[in-house]
């Protein structure tokens, strides 16, 4: 009744305009510098600002400027969106009533395909280089006896690889197989939503003649067919894609081989011990389905279908990043070097290098790639994990999920959480992000409600019967809500670390003062506010900022950008000599006498100017600073609970045990302090553990056949331990 009584009054609000100025409207308060007033005539809102839509999903400017150059990526007015599922008349070169019932068999006929039969492959297989080197590392270490190819042993072992690689597309399969895609997602979905300049930028790059590679970020289990269906609609090659789950029925694996799938091969543990395997990769560069039917069964039996929104970021030369050398992980510092100085000692003088990423491509998995390469590959798979993040266009039901979580936890009025889009949806375009929305504000609120009706409350407020929405308290609808929020985060990531930053110099402030409530009317110093973000990002995980800037670099834009948003305002400092008169100023030119003309700089000259900071509303309470601490909360609050439930684990203790224990010991703490689901994801418990490896608390083991972790004797003393806890604790605005 609840939902109905929401409906009818989204609809009134549509339909009456006198209402929707009531709706909207709030009462005459105190400005502040994050509130938006929602205009009487305002009935819309914007995608994006001025002309054209962002340009997002552009390759690193610094290690493939060639690459970027090219323009692949463009705004082109007359190109917008399509709608994948929405096929007629007009799709097709046919006219007249047959034609629109059978338009998409014609369409799906029509579309052209490239047919990758096997031909010679197991030749090209035989005859590569690199498979005959692969041989001879894995066969046997005796030249003479690893050079005997017609070996029964070597020949089945190359045999069972090659299997892999029996895969072709059927022109006449893939063409059903799509037709029946097309008629399923229209039953899944609204729409299925192309970025028509993305897929032009595509195609631009298909003629470059050079072979392409697909990497998406794996979100369902029906993303390769969204992909393959995308590519063959719009005349593009399909690719081979590689499905990682075992096939073990014999007819469905004739049938996904025939449509370009690469499956494991029979008998294999998991895709990581194919991989690990010295011939399988190779012969796989010489050129579970069960889990996708019933999560396509459970969207076809929701009441809601939700929408689709596939994105292609521009394609970049991996020749040339390995050419250029320019993105470089071989320098960095372990974790543990570069912040426990400065959680022990308050020693800041180590926490300006890079920190150590080798992690992500362990010496175990392939042994024997060269060094040069590991770095290169690690380089690689950071430009991709940013790059996938960075591409992602902002949802309505991400903008309602984070203002319920971070901003109307205990609830929020229909009126209120409309201003609150609006103001949030104009922050996110100013920071040059793509949104995936548009039209009427009210049916858009309308429309992320109904997709999240499951995990919120809905209730009617006396005496006009207005709707107030509140986020559940169950543990599953904090976790998808707060998944929603992810890319709301990563949008303004500059400006959380900054909050978080000030809040920690604002609570040593209440610490030196004796004081129980926090000052706001409080100078803060450039260099520790940059200290304190640049210890911040060190705990980042990878894909919150740009692989290719620097850290220190990173927290100066952060001290930037809390002035840009309105946080922070620049003390001004009172001299006795104006500004403007440069020669006055005590020190400012001040000149060095050198024989050698080289090494004079204008550096010699200058002196930089420390800046002080004060926030810009200090006696009216910073909701704003509130909103954005938060948004980093979810992560610090879980390493606060991990750090604190340690103890409680038998250690040592196996990886895979110690994931499990800890995520149950989350969940605990999570029912006790407030239902704070959302920072017991098991997501977060792979973070934590991350990063207490990294920060040397848990020792890891790898002379066993599993991989054991040990507490650091270190850390069993319980002052480093508070120490580290108190770190973590300060970012937190409480």
């Amino acid at each position: 009744m609840v939902e109905n009584l929401f409906g009818r009054i989204m609809n009134q609000v549509c339909e009456n305009p006198s209402s929707q100025r009531d709706v909207t409207l709030q009462p005459k308060r105190p400005a502040l510098s994050w509130g938006v007033k929602i205009k009487r005539k305002l009935k819309s809102v914007a995608p994006f600002l001025g002309r054209f839509r962002p340009l997002v999903g552009q390759c690193c400017h610094q290690c493939t400027p060639e690459s970027l150059g090219l323009k692949l990526l463009c705004n082109t007015p007359p190109l917008g969106f399509q709608n994948l599922t929405c096929v007629n008349e007009t799709h097709t070169g046919y006219r007249g009533w047959l034609v629109r019932r059978v338009c998409c068999l014609l369409f799906v006929w029509g579309r052209e395909v490239h047919p990758g039969p096997a031909g010679d492959r197991r030749h090209r297989v035989h005859s590569s280089e690199r498979v005959k080197k692969a041989l001879v590392t894995a066969c046997s270490s005796d030249e003479t006896k690893a050079m005997e190819l017609e070996m029964p042993e070597v020949r089945g072992h190359l045999d069972t690889i090659l299997a892999v690689t029996q895969t072709f597309i059927s022109p006449s399969l893939l063409r059903l197989v799509n037709w029946l895609l097309l008629k399923i997602f229209d039953l899944m979905f609204c729409n299925v939503q192309i970025n028509l300049n993305q897929v032009a930028a595509l195609r631009r790059s298909t003629q470059l003649k050079a072979p392409l590679v697909y990497v998406c970020v794996r979100q369902s289990s029906i993303d390769h067919a969204l992909i393959c269906l995308t590519l063959f609609c719009h005349n593009l090659r399909v690719p081979y894609t590689i499905f990682p789950a075992h096939v073990r029925q014999t007819w469905l694996r004739s049938i996904l081989q025939r449509l370009g799938v690469v499956l494991l091969p029979e008998g294999s543990g998991s895709e990581r011990d194919a991989e690990m395997d010295s011939l399988y990769s190779p012969v796989m560069t010489s050129a579970s389905v069960m889990s996708a039917l019933g999560f396509a069964l459970s969207l076809l039996k929701g009441d809601h279908r939700g929408s689709v929104r596939i994105h292609f970021a521009q394609a970049f030369s991996l020749k040339e990043m390995c050419e250029s050398g320019k993105c470089r992980v071989d320098g960095g510092r372990p974790l543990q070097d570069l912040l426990m100085t400065a959680i022990v000692h308050n020693r800041m003088d180590s926490i300006f290098s890079q920190k150590d990423v080798s992690w992500l491509l362990p010496d175990a998995v392939m042994p024997e790639l060269p060094p040069a390469h590991r770095q290169q590959t690690i380089a690689l798979t950071l430009h991709l994990i940013y790059s996938s993040t960075t591409n992602m266009a902002v949802m309505s039901t991400s903008l309602v999920s984070c203002l319920l979580l971070h901003k109307h936890r205990k609830g929020v009025r229909v009126s209120m959480l409309c201003r609150d889009i609006c103001w949030l949806l104009e922050e996110v375009l100013f920071r040059n992000t793509d949104v995936g929305f548009g039209g009427s504000l009210v049916g858009l609120v309308h429309h992320a409600v109904s997709l999240l009706r499951p995990y919120l409350l809905l209730a009617a407020a006396p005496p006009t019967g207005e709707p107030i929405i509140a986020p559940r308290s169950d543990p599953d609808s904090l976790l998808i809500l707060s998944k929603q929020c992810d890319v709301i985060t990563r949008v303004f990531i500059h400006e959380a670390v900054g909050a978080c930053a000030v809040s920690a110099m604002l609570s040593e402030v209440v610490g030196c003062g004796g004081g129980e409530d926090l000052e706001f009317d409080a100078v803060l110093g450039q260099n520790e506010l940059t200290e304190k973000s640049l210890q911040l990002t060190h705990l980042l995980s990878p894909g919150y900022i740009p692989p290719c800037q620097n850290a220190h670099s990173f927290a100066l834009d952060v001290v930037d950008s809390m002035v840009r948003c309105g946080v922070l305002v620049m003390e001004e400092v009172q001299t006795d000599a104006p500004v403007c008169d440069f020669m006055k100023r005590h020190g400012v030119l001040s000149w060095t006498v050198s024989d050698n003309p080289d090494e004079s700089s204008d550096s010699d000259c200058e002196e930089p100017d420390i800046h002080t900071y004060k926030l810009s509303q200090p006696s009216q309470c910073p909701k704003l600073l509130f909103f954005l601490c938060s948004l980093l909360s979810v992560q610090l609050r879980a390493l606060c609970w991990a750090l604190e439930s340690l103890h409680y684990l038998p250690l040592p203790i196996t990886e895979k045990d110690c994931l499990s224990q800890l995520h149950t010991h989350l969940k605990n703490r999570a029912q006790l302090d407030g239902a704070r689901y959302e920072s017991s994801s098991i997501d977060l418990v792979k973070m934590a553990l991350r990063t207490f490896i990294d920060l040397g608390v848990l020792i890891e083991d790898r002379q066993r056949e599993d991989v054991y972790l040990d507490a650091n004797p270190l850390f069993s003393q319980g002052a480093y331990k508070e120490k580290l806890v108190l770190f973590f604790k300060q970012f937190m605005f409480n």
